[in-house]
This record gives structure tokens, sequence and C-alpha cells, in this order.
């Protein structure tokens, strides 16, 4: 399933106290939200019934607890009510038998549609295959030099050429 693209400016003034206010809430949650002026959906596609959801922050409590932001859009896209509340963390998980890892749920408890490892995002998949290959930086052996791209080769000569 893709994820859904809604997009919305997220209020500093109600999100700072609502951050603040939470137990083992962000140290620097000033700095959090200049880092986020704006606020993508995470849930997979939904019709215009189902809120869009955000999360700004996790706690580390036990039962860890979100703060989500979630809103409601007009048919034009614009916002038309939002909110600001904790919700705890999707309990769902899956495990991966052959790297030996589990992956849970990134979205909050009884949320609409599928689980988040199974929503692909496109922009940030064709993000990660444009600036995959320009970080690679593989060790070919123990004790060899590690390859590097001919632009770091570029500049480690001093001639840099975009």
């Amino acid at each position: 399933m893709l994820q859904c693209t809604a997009i919305t400016n997220l209020p500093p003034g109600e999100a700072l106290p609502a951050l603040l206010a939470m137990d083992d809430g962000p140290d620097d949650a000033e700095d959090l939200l200049d880092d986020k002026p704006y606020v993508l959906c995470e849930l997979g596609e939904h019709d215009e019934t189902t809120e869009h959801a955000a999360r700004l922050w996790t706690a580390e409590t036990e039962p860890p607890v979100s703060l989500w932001f979630l809103w409601t859009t007009s048919a034009g896209g614009h916002r038309v009510h939002h909110r600001l509340v904790l919700l705890a963390l999707c309990p769902y998980r899956i495990h991966h038998l052959r790297e030996d890892y589990r992956q849970w749920c990134g979205l909050y408890e009884d949320h609409p549609g599928n689980h988040s490892f199974h929503i692909t995002d496109p922009l940030r998949d064709a993000h990660h295959a444009h600036i995959r290959p320009r970080l690679r930086m593989t060790a070919v052996e123990p004790g060899r030099a590690v390859r590097r791209s001919p632009r770091i080769r570029r500049e480690a000569r001093g001639r840099w050429h975009p």
C-alpha cells in the first residue's frame, strides 16, 4: 500500500506546549519543531473520513506513548480541523527470521489500514535509490583500502569538479 500524500503546516504555538507537557518529551522541543514546519501523513492511503496522522515524538516510557498531530482536510486539500493527542504505539510487530530482527509498527494503536511496514513511500524510496550509490563506500577485504566514489577521489587530490 502506498503512503498517503497529505501534507500540512504544523502550528508550533500548539505543538510546543504539547511536547513540553509530555513525560519524557524531547529536551530540544523548539529545535525539533524548527525541523518540522510541515508534516506528512504517515498512514497508508485512506478515504476522506479518516484523519491524517503525523507522529511528532515518541516517549521512552513503558508503555511507549507518542504525540500525534491528527488533521482532516476539505475537498480542496485545506486543513479544516486538527488536534494533538497522546496515543499508545501499535503493538503489532513482525519477525524477520532470515535477518533475525523484529520490526514494530510505527503507527498508533488501532490505526486504520495497514501497519507501517506494509506502507511504501515512493518519494522516500526514489530519494534513497538516488543517494545510496553516492554514499556507498565499501571495504573489499579487511585491511584493504576503502573504495571511494570518483567525486571523493577528485576531492582528495584537490581537483573537485562537479
